[in-house]
């Protein structure tokens, strides 16, 4: 039986290095499962747009979809843009929408790869306060999110964890960063962002990392991230619950 095509929905970005990460991420989740299609569409900015994709996917004679929201909460993207743009799709395509990606101990897993990389030990993490500074929503799901993901990060060993925000809401990066030099115990200061791709948002996180001793990288296209785009196209394909259509 022909397995539901994966279609990948990224926001968008002017920022060339987004839609480049974005690929670059699909690709690896690709290379896992081999024998599944998987697509790329953005919601603004970049191309191939959903609509064009999801026609395109129509005239290939395919006939079932998992859209996947490359998102890490579920704000205003996940909850509004991307279902209204997958009930425009074309009636021979049954569509149904994927989780976003967070919470997940994956996550946390691509946070702590991207914190070695930069140069941290599992041995630094008792005596180093770590800021997880994401986009920033108005959604309060979605700050809740983003609130306990620091705490699951903290129960990893870190000495403290706070997150932060780089609009929206508040604590700015480099608030939180202050307030982890006053913290008992921190003897340095790690900065990770809680993004996925390159932009301006993660360009703000960089510039209020300026007094931290250690920013990571962006989460990109960690293995633990290919992996959970899979497991989420797992989970939509078993529910089986189409998006509903407009009348």
């Amino acid at each position: 039986m022909n397995r539901p095509v994966l279609l990948v929905v990224a926001h968008g970005s002017r920022d060339p290095r987004h839609a480049a990460t974005v690929q670059a991420l699909v690709r690896r989740a690709g290379a896992l499962r081999p024998g599944l299609r998987v697509e790329t569409a953005f919601l603004e900015f970049n191309l191939p747009s959903v609509p064009g994709v999801l026609e395109r996917l129509a005239a290939d004679g395919v006939r079932e979809v998992v859209a996947l929201p490359l998102l890490l909460t579920r704000a205003f993207h996940a909850k509004a843009d991307i279902p209204a743009v997958l009930r425009q799709a074309p009636p021979s395509l049954s569509i149904r929408q994927a989780e976003v990606l967070g919470p997940s101990p994956l996550l946390i897993a691509a946070v702590e790869r991207r914190l070695y990389e930069a140069g941290l030990t599992p041995a630094d993490k008792s005596a180093t306060g770590v800021v997880l500074a994401s986009a920033g929503s108005t959604d309060p799901e979605a700050i809740a999110v983003i609130a306990e993901t620091a705490r699951e990060l903290r129960r990893t060993g870190w000495c403290s964890v706070r997150p932060a925000f780089a609009s929206a809401s508040l604590p700015r990066t480099e608030e939180a960063v202050r307030a982890l030099r006053s913290e008992p115990g921190v003897r340095r200061v790690a900065v990770a962002p809680y993004v996925i791709a390159p932009g301006r948002l993660p360009d703000r996180i960089a510039a209020g990392a300026a007094e931290a001793d250690v920013l990571a990288d962006v989460l990109g296209p960690s293995p633990e991230l290919a992996r959970l785009l899979l497991d989420r196209y797992d989970g939509a394909h078993a529910v089986r619950r189409p998006v509903a259509r407009t009348a």
